[in-house]
């Protein structure tokens, strides 16, 4: 079986079969996906209600997360800010997963010339990184959401198609392909009924370690101002307006949406290479 491709090759296997580690990151990915989804039903307060008056406002038991430096309820911005977060990658890895399974099994089945133009111009992504792709576009067309997942979704591309031109490759050559193929089964029935579901697992577990670094990316330039308007919650935007509190040293709201963000990322690479063990233990 081939290996799960990761973003960043030096990243170190973590080995969590059966683990605590595992259980906890499952329950964080449920949790934080929970929260994004009844987000609107949870917050205390309006998230973009200011009261200069008691910005920067320790925790009490009307805000038990404090307020911002526009006196604005943490714990309401953090809970909806999941959401926000979340989405921006969703997006990411929906289009980028679709699309790259669909060249990268074009690509592989039928060989040749359309083999050889797909394969170098996914290539070609790869010399035009992710962010400064998706800060080129967000120049051109400003702030939102919308832009910087298309961006990231694009460059994100070539490495589900990379992976699943290996995987479709490899399942080309096997009997069963053959056996449909006598008998009379076209190649687009081969691929939707019998290859795809037979490599689903190993493209889910790259997706979903590809979700993590997505929402670090995003977060990255809600920080640098570039990702969603100002008034939206989101978790890097927080980060990027702490920046004041942090040197009055009123660093709570900051470090929360931090932490916020590095749980997420790393719940859900963990996840992913579970998911991806499992996969390459049950095809030795």
């Amino acid at each position: 079986m081939t290996a799960v491709l990761t973003r960043r090759p030096g990243l170190a296997r973590i080995r969590t079969a059966g683990s605590p580690l595992h259980h906890l990151c499952l329950a964080v990915v449920v949790l934080v996906t929970l929260a994004a989804v009844a987000a609107p039903w949870l917050v205390p307060h309006d998230p973009n209600a200011v009261d200069l008056g008691s910005a920067l406002a320790a925790p009490s038991a009307g805000h038990p997360l404090g307020v911002d430096a526009a006196g604005r309820d943490t714990l309401s911005r953090l809970l909806l800010g999941a959401r926000t977060s979340l989405l921006g990658p969703l997006g990411v890895v929906v289009f980028s997963t679709v699309a790259g399974v669909a060249i990268g099994t074009a690509a592989a089945w039928r060989g040749g010339r359309l083999d050889t133009l797909l394969s170098r111009s996914t290539e070609l992504v790869f010399a035009f990184p992710g962010m400064l792709l998706a800060i080129l576009i967000i120049s051109v067309y400003g702030e939102g959401l919308l832009a910087p997942v298309l961006a990231l979704a694009v460059a994100y591309l070539p490495y589900v198609s990379r992976l699943t031109r290996s995987l479709v490759l490899a399942e080309r050559e096997r009997p069963y392909v053959s056996a449909y193929r006598v008998q009379g089964h076209s190649a687009l029935q081969i691929c939707l009924r019998h290859v795809l579901p037979n490599i689903a697992p190993v493209v889910l577990a790259q997706s979903t370690i590809n979700f993590g670094y997505a929402l670090m990316d995003l977060a990255g330039l809600s920080f640098l101002g570039l990702g969603v308007p100002a008034l939206t919650p989101d978790w890097g935007r927080m980060v990027f307006d702490g920046q004041t509190a942090i040197q009055h040293g009123y660093p709570l709201s900051a470090v929360l949406s931090c932490a916020a963000i590095v749980l997420t990322v790393v719940a859900f690479n963990v996840v992913g290479e579970r998911w991806a063990d499992r996969v390459a233990r049950r095809d030795r």
